[in-house]
Protein backbone atom coordinates (compact mmCIF):
# COMPACT_ATOMS: atom_id res chain seq x y z
CA UNK A 1 0.00 0.00 0.00
CA UNK A 2 1.33 3.42 -0.97
CA UNK A 3 0.22 6.86 0.08
CA UNK A 4 2.16 9.49 -1.82
CA UNK A 5 1.79 13.25 -1.85
CA UNK A 6 3.06 14.29 -5.28
CA UNK A 7 3.10 12.39 -8.60
CA UNK A 8 6.72 12.64 -9.74
CA UNK A 9 10.07 14.06 -8.85
CA UNK A 10 12.11 15.23 -11.79
CA UNK A 11 14.60 17.58 -10.15
CA UNK A 12 17.34 14.98 -9.57
CA UNK A 13 20.40 15.26 -11.74
CA UNK A 14 21.65 11.97 -13.25
CA UNK A 15 24.55 11.86 -10.76
CA UNK A 16 22.35 12.23 -7.68
CA UNK A 17 20.96 9.10 -6.12
CA UNK A 18 17.45 9.24 -4.69
CA UNK A 19 16.95 8.94 -0.95
CA UNK A 20 14.48 6.07 -1.17
CA UNK A 21 13.31 6.38 2.43
CA UNK A 22 12.41 10.02 1.90
CA UNK A 23 11.49 10.17 -1.78
CA UNK A 24 9.37 7.00 -1.67
CA UNK A 25 7.14 8.59 0.93
CA UNK A 26 6.66 11.76 -1.08
CA UNK A 27 6.67 11.02 -4.79
CA UNK A 28 4.57 8.52 -6.71
CA UNK A 29 7.30 7.60 -9.17
CA UNK A 30 9.63 6.47 -6.36
CA UNK A 31 6.87 4.97 -4.20
CA UNK A 32 5.44 2.77 -6.95
CA UNK A 33 8.83 1.51 -8.14
CA UNK A 34 9.89 0.75 -4.59
CA UNK A 35 6.66 -1.08 -3.73
CA UNK A 36 6.51 -3.18 -6.90
CA UNK A 37 10.21 -4.08 -6.70
CA UNK A 38 9.94 -5.10 -3.04
CA UNK A 39 6.92 -7.29 -3.79
CA UNK A 40 8.80 -8.99 -6.64
CA UNK A 41 11.94 -9.42 -4.50
CA UNK A 42 9.82 -11.15 -1.87
CA UNK A 43 8.34 -13.69 -4.28
CA UNK A 44 5.43 -11.80 -5.84
CA UNK A 45 4.61 -12.57 -9.46
CA UNK A 46 4.01 -9.54 -11.68
CA UNK A 47 1.09 -11.08 -13.58
CA UNK A 48 -0.70 -11.75 -10.27
CA UNK A 49 -0.44 -8.17 -9.00
CA UNK A 50 -3.70 -6.28 -8.64
CA UNK A 51 -3.87 -2.52 -8.19
CA UNK A 52 -6.64 -0.55 -6.51
CA UNK A 53 -6.44 3.22 -6.36
CA UNK A 54 -8.19 5.62 -4.02
CA UNK A 55 -7.97 9.31 -3.25
CA UNK A 56 -6.73 12.08 -5.44
CA UNK A 57 -9.45 14.43 -4.26
CA UNK A 58 -9.02 18.17 -4.28
CA UNK A 59 -9.72 18.44 -0.58
CA UNK A 60 -8.01 21.84 -0.22
CA UNK A 61 -9.86 24.11 -2.60
CA UNK A 62 -7.44 27.04 -2.56
CA UNK A 63 -4.46 24.95 -3.64
CA UNK A 64 -3.38 23.39 -6.92
CA UNK A 65 -5.21 20.20 -7.84
CA UNK A 66 -2.44 17.84 -6.82
CA UNK A 67 -4.92 14.98 -6.59
CA UNK A 68 -5.63 15.13 -10.30
CA UNK A 69 -1.91 14.94 -11.01
CA UNK A 70 -1.61 11.91 -8.73
CA UNK A 71 -4.55 10.19 -10.46
CA UNK A 72 -3.13 10.84 -13.93
CA UNK A 73 0.32 9.65 -12.84
CA UNK A 74 -0.86 6.38 -11.29
CA UNK A 75 -3.18 5.51 -14.20
CA UNK A 76 -0.33 6.05 -16.65
CA UNK A 77 2.04 4.05 -14.43
CA UNK A 78 -0.39 1.13 -14.25
CA UNK A 79 -0.81 1.17 -18.03
CA UNK A 80 2.93 1.48 -18.76
CA UNK A 81 3.78 -1.35 -16.37
CA UNK A 82 1.02 -3.63 -17.66
CA UNK A 83 -0.54 -3.96 -14.20
CA UNK A 84 -4.15 -4.94 -13.58
CA UNK A 85 -6.42 -2.20 -12.17
CA UNK A 86 -9.18 -3.94 -10.21
CA UNK A 87 -10.81 -1.08 -8.31
CA UNK A 88 -10.86 2.66 -7.88
CA UNK A 89 -12.56 5.56 -6.15
CA UNK A 90 -10.74 8.73 -7.15
CA UNK A 91 -11.23 12.46 -7.53
CA UNK A 92 -13.91 14.68 -6.09
CA UNK A 93 -13.60 17.12 -3.23
CA UNK A 94 -13.76 14.86 -0.18
CA UNK A 95 -11.01 13.06 1.71
CA UNK A 96 -11.41 9.33 2.19
CA UNK A 97 -10.94 6.84 4.94
CA UNK A 98 -9.43 3.66 3.49
CA UNK A 99 -9.37 0.30 5.25
CA UNK A 100 -7.28 -2.29 3.43
CA UNK A 101 -7.13 -5.96 4.36
CA UNK A 102 -4.04 -7.39 2.62
CA UNK A 103 -4.83 -11.01 3.45
CA UNK A 104 -8.00 -10.89 1.35
CA UNK A 105 -7.45 -7.85 -0.89
CA UNK A 106 -10.71 -6.34 0.40
CA UNK A 107 -10.86 -2.55 0.63
CA UNK A 108 -13.48 -0.53 2.43
CA UNK A 109 -13.77 3.13 1.54
CA UNK A 110 -15.71 5.99 3.05
CA UNK A 111 -15.81 9.53 1.74
CA UNK A 112 -15.69 11.97 4.65
CA UNK A 113 -18.31 14.50 3.57
CA UNK A 114 -18.36 16.49 6.82
CA UNK A 115 -14.69 17.38 6.67
CA UNK A 116 -14.20 21.08 7.47
CA UNK A 117 -11.10 21.95 9.47
CA UNK A 118 -9.35 25.21 8.72
CA UNK A 119 -6.36 24.34 10.91
CA UNK A 120 -5.69 21.29 8.75
CA UNK A 121 -5.97 23.47 5.65
CA UNK A 122 -3.34 25.84 7.09
CA UNK A 123 -1.05 22.94 8.05
CA UNK A 124 -1.36 21.43 4.57
CA UNK A 125 -0.48 24.75 2.94
CA UNK A 126 2.62 25.11 5.11
CA UNK A 127 3.65 21.50 4.53
CA UNK A 128 3.17 21.80 0.77
CA UNK A 129 5.56 24.78 0.74
CA UNK A 130 8.14 23.02 2.90
CA UNK A 131 8.40 19.68 1.05
CA UNK A 132 9.96 21.26 -1.99
CA UNK A 133 12.73 22.93 -0.01
CA UNK A 134 13.95 20.34 2.48
CA UNK A 135 14.69 16.64 2.58
CA UNK A 136 12.75 14.51 5.00
CA UNK A 137 14.13 11.25 6.38
CA UNK A 138 12.25 8.38 7.86
CA UNK A 139 11.42 4.73 7.73
CA UNK A 140 9.09 2.87 5.42
CA UNK A 141 7.41 -0.31 6.53
CA UNK A 142 5.92 -2.59 3.91
CA UNK A 143 2.99 -4.60 5.22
Amino acid sequence: MNHFLLPIQTSKTPRQQPNLLSDATRYGNWAMEYLVNEILKNGGIRKNLEVKIFGGGQVLQNMADIGEGNINFVLKYIDNEGLKLTGQDVGGIYPRKVLYFPQTGVVKIKQLKTFIDHSIFQQEQEYFKSIKSKRIGGDIELF
